[in-house]
């Protein structure tokens, strides 16, 4: 077997009609129900690729993925050398959430499929749940899609689409997405995967989060704040120190006649611009998640107190 870098266009090996043993690349937990899914329904899983122990916890300890310790649990072989799924006698590799790019010559000889957390062409990248949330999308999706070159790029082979809710966080968005993709991806590895349809419209790139983007700004508006607060680990500074905000009320509470300061708290109401988000959890620098009542207790915000 040449080890040699190929040279051309790349040309796709052809899926199986019959998929009898796959090789699984894949890294986080929400990896893992696919995982448990395939061997559930009686799929050879020959190989599981994940990222490399890392140090994990307070104690810095080496840590496997959660997809490796999955593995593990279910007796699987494991490797964190993504070129040894060509010496297995693989049918196909399934890709979820792996988080490296696979590249030439694995995929000149096994085919590959890659379950997207997006309706792509919309959202193509490392972050598309997160982009669809911040953004304010009112729907998103999962597609089961070909593993090519480009980020994202290959045709589509099924879809589903789910609405995304205004109390949506990104772990309850998640948490569906990957249900609808274990359907997706279970049903066409053991009935067949049939043509895949190029990917239609315009390509939306999803960038990974910055942590700068998870800092609050009451001038933004309260729905836009509360996508933030909704992703996760969203903070805001309260005197000079850093607050994080977990968790707000459903909706937005309208501004009244004479409209609060902008940052201000008013019985645990942060009044943003346009509205209000009434605060349900919070966590202060250096210390545990707190109810927002006890938080303002012992805090006492004033008058001219503000959240920036």
């Amino acid at each position: 077997m040449t080890t040699s870098e190929p040279t051309g266009e790349l040309v796709l090996p052809t899926i199986p009609d019959r998929i009898e043993r796959v090789v699984y690349f894949g890294t986080p937990g929400l990896a893992v129900p696919p995982l448990r899914a395939l061997v559930d329904a009686g799929v050879e899983v020959a190989l599981v690729v994940s990222r490399a122990d890392a140090k994990r916890g307070r104690g810095g300890s080496l840590q496997p993925s959660p997809v490796k310790a999955a593995a593990l649990e279910l007796g699987l072989e494991v490797t964190d050398d993504p070129m040894h799924a060509r010496d297995v006698g693989a049918d196909l590799g399934v890709v979820v959430a792996y988080g490296r790019l696979l590249k030439r010559p694995l995929l000149d000889e096994l085919p590959m499929v890659n379950l997207h957390f997006s309706l792509l062409p919309r959202w193509r990248g490392a972050a598309p749940v997160e982009r669809a949330l911040l953004a304010g999308d009112t729907e998103t999706g999962v597609c089961l899609m070909a593993i090519e070159e480009g980020l994202d790029t290959g045709g589509v082979y099924r879809r589903a689409t789910t609405p995304i809710d205004e109390t949506d966080t990104l772990g309850s968005l998640r948490g569906r997405l990957v249900e609808l993709g274990v359907g997706l991806l279970v049903d066409a590895v053991t009935s067949g995967f049939g043509p895949a349809e190029p990917q239609l419209g315009e390509p939306v790139h999803a960038a990974k989060i910055d942590k700068a983007e998870l800092r609050l700004d009451p001038d933004r508006g309260a729905a836009d704040v509360s996508r933030r607060i909704r992703l996760g680990g969203a903070w805001a500074e309260f005197r000079g120190q850093r607050l994080k905000i977990w968790e707000t009320a459903a909706g937005v509470v309208p501004l009244p006649p004479a409209a609060p300061a902008v940052g201000s708290l008013d019985d645990l109401v942060w009044w943003c611009r346009d509205g209000g988000l009434r605060l349900r959890t919070v966590q202060p620098e250096n210390r545990a998640r707190m109810d927002a009542a006890a938080w303002a207790n012992g805090a006492q915000p004033g008058p001219e107190d503000r959240l920036r």
